[in-house]
């Protein structure tokens, strides 16, 4: 099959998905997803948790047939009445669109004193970034973001699409989930490392908010090495510039950055903002090959297979990452050792601090019995 065109058979997170979680980047109130209460119900869920409000128009088998023209115009009224929002958000799902829904229709009738992004979107497609580009046209649109910030966030979307098409989960029509390597064993490993007197360097290559567990990584990397009396020999790289971003995302680079301060801990090199995972690989690579293409080992969280081998590949590589599809892609670039942290995305939904990791509890704990 033409690699070009595979079928990927394994689930996916969907377009509406992305919409929604677009939509909280872009510090909305309320979204409203138009179509049946069980349409992406564990995501509403999670967002719920995050801060935001989300509730559906509730549509059912008559709704399929007659439409929700109402039960929008009502539901629009009715979050307004109750939460007194500053922004809402609403947006589409396979039911709604299948049977031809118009949704700013509803919202011209609804005629609220509140600006309202439409989301005009299905799971349909091919790459989920579609629902994120489909909420950003329609925030510009609303005069939420300006054309500058929507043409770099366009870009970071292309080429987020291009990693995963090159190694991420839709390099490979099916991929089997993976636990990845042991983790003590790996702990075992990187302590083995330092005691030798290697050098290392940790990158943190996040996306948005996983990377209040990714930074979890960098810390436990250092606090272990201090513990060894080899602090100078980690060098610290995060994508956590916090001028870039949509107004969220550029809250939690702030926290994380603010937590590596309180824990004493210096980032020598921001590589990018949060959202800036697809694209931080070039900077990291040509940061390596400039500065430190003698190190002997590299520690990498996030999204690891944005990461250029060119100059990585004379190191050890442990690599640490939150899909268990990630693995194997991993696995066949050259990394040595591939961790997955599960459940990473649920425990990193409303929070604003640095959450423990179970690489980064792993590592400390096998660190004092190795002491």
């Amino acid at each position: 099959m033409d690699n070009k065109n595979i079928s990927i058979i394994h689930p996916r997170p969907s377009s509406i998905v992305a919409a929604l979680y677009t939509l909280r980047d872009l510090n909305v109130d309320v979204a409203i997803l138009h179509g049946p209460p069980g349409c992406s119900f564990k995501h509403a869920r999670l967002l719920e948790e995050d801060g935001i409000h989300v509730v559906t128009t509730a549509l059912d088998e008559s709704g399929f047939v007659f439409g929700g023209h109402d039960a929008l115009v009502n539901i629009l009224h009715k979050v307004n009445d109750m939460f007194h929002p500053k922004l809402i958000g609403v947006v589409g799902t396979c039911a709604s669109m299948i049977i031809g829904e118009e949704m700013r229709e509803p919202v011209m009738e609804a005629n609220l004193d509140v600006p309202v992004i439409e989301v005009e979107v299905h799971a349909g497609y091919r790459n989920n970034t579609k629902g994120v580009l489909f909420a950003l046209e329609s925030a510009l649109d609303a005069g939420i973001i300006d054309r500058e910030e929507f043409s770099r966030q366009q870009h970071l979307l292309e080429e987020a699409t291009n990693v995963e098409l090159r190694h991420g989960a839709a390099s490979k029509e099916y991929l089997a989930p993976s636990r990845g390597d042991v983790k003590y064993k790996v702990a075992q490993r990187i302590i083995e490392l330092l005691k030798e007197g290697k050098r290392g360097i940790t990158i943190m290559n996040a996306k948005k908010e996983t990377g209040y567990m990714f930074a979890d990584i960098t810390l436990a990397v250092n606090e272990v090495a201090e513990q060894l009396g080899k602090a100078d020999n980690i060098i610290n790289m995060s994508n956590t510039d916090v001028g870039l971003g949509l107004p969220r995302v550029r809250h939690h680079a702030e926290c994380i950055m603010k937590d590596f301060e309180e824990k004493g801990l210096k980032v020598h090199e921001i590589v990018g903002g949060l959202d800036e995972y697809p694209v931080a690989g070039a900077t990291i690579d040509k940061l390596i090959e400039e500065k430190y293409s003698d190190y002997d080992f590299a520690v990498i969280s996030g999204v690891p297979h944005a990461i250029p081998m060119d100059h990585l590949s004379g190191m050890e590589i442990i690599s640490v990452t939150n899909g268990p599809r990630q693995v194997l892609p991993l696995k066949e670039l050259g990394h040595e050792h591939v961790l997955v942290e599960i459940d990473l995305h649920p425990k990193t939904l409303g929070v604003n601090h640095i959450v423990e990791s179970e690489f980064g509890a792993t590592l400390r704990e096998v660190a004092k019995e190795s002491l």
